[in-house]
């Protein structure tokens, strides 16, 4: 009886031992392992600034009728505007460089007229006025002055706008010199921070381009367009230079010298 009680012990404990040894290991098994890695980085925003002069000019005619009915509204309009066109064509300006902006056409009423019985103001339809509105899109620069002066001495009473900008193609060929400049901007100010901290750049994390900001097309603006042709003549229109930038943003890897 000791002896059989005594393996009755000696088999539990290599049991209980074998259990804990497996559950030792199961803990081990989901003890995750973690691997840290620092690595040293500075962020520097490049900046490229340029002047550049326009290369586009667009300017609106605006010519508006009045008549008694519609119809002689119409026509008025039509036909000063044929004089504006042509005018304006006959400085080398060619159809594909104008279109219609807008064109409209809306009754013309008076509002203070009385009524000769009772004295109370009545409105009275007194005719009709139509708008006709020419868009040119040139990069004619030199002939802006002389197309306005043709365009008001055939007929357009209105100068609505003339703005100078820049053309896609010179827009993407300043933007790639403007890049590659603010990434090179960018580098030189981390190498300036970092020299007296004796660290240097080991590489480059990521950079992130900025869109390139290009002003708007910048309005001149005509005081004549109502006077008569001979006062308007030679009329001197002078594009101004636009700056233009852009920026990178990047971060570089950094480590001791």
């Amino acid at each position: 009886m000791l002896a059989t009680l005594a393996v009755i012990a000696i088999v539990s404990t290599v049991i209980v031992a074998s259990i804990q040894t497996s559950q030792d290991k199961a803990y081990g098994q989901q003890v995750p392992v973690s691997f840290t890695t620092s690595e040293k980085t500075i962020t520097v925003t490049g900046t490229a600034t340029t002047s550049i002069s326009p290369d586009i000019v667009t300017l609106q005619f605006g010519v508006d009728t009045e008549a008694k009915t519609a119809q002689d509204a119409i026509s008025a309009n039509s036909n000063v505007m044929d004089s504006v066109i042509t005018a304006v064509t006959s400085l080398g300006i060619t159809k594909d460089e104008m279109s219609t902006a807008s064109f409209s056409i809306y009754p013309v009423y008076n509002y203070s007229v009385p009524d000769p019985m009772t004295g109370i103001q009545k409105t009275i339809l007194t005719g009709y006025k139509a708008s006709n509105t020419l868009f040119v899109k040139t990069t004619k620069l030199s002939l802006t002055g002389k197309i306005i002066d043709s365009a008001v001495g055939a007929g357009a009473n209105r100068v609505d706008d003339v703005s100078f900008s820049l053309s896609p193609t010179k827009q993407q060929s300043t933007q790639n010199d403007l890049l590659s400049n603010a990434v090179v901007d960018a580098k030189s100010k981390a190498e300036k921070a970092l020299a007296p901290l004796g660290e240097k750049i080991t590489g480059v994390k990521s950079v992130n381009l900025s869109d390139f900001n290009v002003p708007p097309p910048r309005p001149v603006y005509y005081a004549g367009a109502m006077t008569a042709p001979s006062v308007a003549k030679d009329t001197q229109i002078f594009s101004s230079n636009q700056d233009v930038t852009t920026t990178a943003d990047v971060i570089f890897l950094i480590g001791d010298q």
